[in-house]
């Protein structure tokens, strides 16, 4: 049965970062929305109306650092700890005790560790494009440094506060498009080009980066409101998110190999890295995610998932969701 779709609503909302700024769209059952890098709440705006129209409340949250929400400036504010007391915040300021949280990208994370850690609030959890590892395993930092070889990924990159940002902001919205079309799966490089998620000496990422076209899912218009976003945030609490990832792994070090066993959903791309890097996270899935409902890789898809096959997307949700029961 199809609802009534009202417009959706902007609100700020209190959090332990100071506030959350959210769009909401819809009533029934909360579904909280949590996205990625570099992105903001407009990364699910194909998504809000259907599952309002499907009966849910559709909520999608500037992550603490993006857009509208409070961007502390201490990096260490950025570590996954604090994210999911974000999450909690926003479902309690909603007036729920409960919520379903779907994930994009570093949204994925944000995801699965607000479901791990706080399961009394988190009753199912999907997870878009990045799969869940389990904390634990050697310190990321040295795994980041191995994969990179003779060059350097695009996480190590990251770590130098400022060096990305001195990149990025001085042409914010070329520096995003190319981002976007590098790991999207019509203009990503094609098999055999230098790997835009890696950097050679002395060289930028965006020197990997496609030029001259973006990619059908993201118009002008699209590219302009991500664009002004960063372009009045800067860059670096988003990127401080890349520079906490060693103390996630000593934060959650109590939790290392452990299994998440609410309701869950996975949907990645065919062409996109993580799915390929981290085929064994999807292969452990019968161990590391035991309610896992839904697992769906869509060939031909990049990293950028519900913007790149919305359809496809809504109704994964749509029918993963409505085969949950909600308390």
């Amino acid at each position: 049965m199809s609802h009534l779709v009202t417009p959706p609503t902007h609100r700020l909302v209190p959090s332990p970062a100071g506030r959350i700024h959210l769009v909401e769209q819809g009533t029934g059952p909360l579904v909280l929305l949590v996205h990625g890098f570099p992105e903001s709440w407009y990364s699910w705006r194909h998504q809000l109306p259907v599952l309002a129209a499907a009966g849910y409340r559709a909520v999608a949250i500037d992550v603490r650092g993006y857009g509208r929400s409070s961007r502390p400036a201490d990096p260490a504010a950025y570590r996954m700890l604090r994210l999911v007391e974000d999450s909690v915040a926003v479902v309690q300021a909603l007036g729920e005790r409960s919520a379903v949280i779907v994930g994009h990208d570093w949204g994925s994370a944000i995801a699965a560790n607000s479901a791990l850690l706080r399961p009394d609030v988190f009753q199912a959890v999907g997870l878009l494009s990045v799969p869940y590892t389990p904390p634990g395993g050697p310190r990321p930092s040295d795994v980041f440094t191995r994969m990179g070889g003779d060059e350097e990924l695009y996480v190590s990159y990251f770590q130098e506060p400022g060096r990305a940002e001195a990149e990025i902001e001085p042409d914010v919205r070329g520096w995003l498009a190319g981002f976007y079309a590098a790991v999207s799966g019509e203009t990503m490089p094609p098999p055999g080009a230098p790997d835009p998620h890696f950097v050679a000496e002395g060289k930028t990422l965006r020197d990997r980066f496609p030029v001259g076209r973006l990619p059908s899912w993201l118009g002008e218009d699209d590219l302009d409101f991500y664009a002004g976003e960063f372009e009045r945030t800067g860059m670096s609490g988003a990127l401080a998110r890349y520079r906490c990832m060693d103390r996630d792994w000593e934060d959650l070090a109590h939790l290392n190999g452990a299994p998440i066993r609410q309701p869950s959903l996975f949907i990645g791309g065919g062409l996109d890295a993580s799915t390929t890097w981290l085929a064994d996270a999807i292969a452990a899935y019968p161990t590391t995610l035991p309610g896992l409902r839904s697992s769906t890789v869509l060939d031909g898809a990049g990293h950028w998932i519900q913007q790149e096959r919305p359809t496809e997307t809504n109704q994964l949700l749509v029918d993963w969701l409505g085969s949950l029961s909600f308390s």
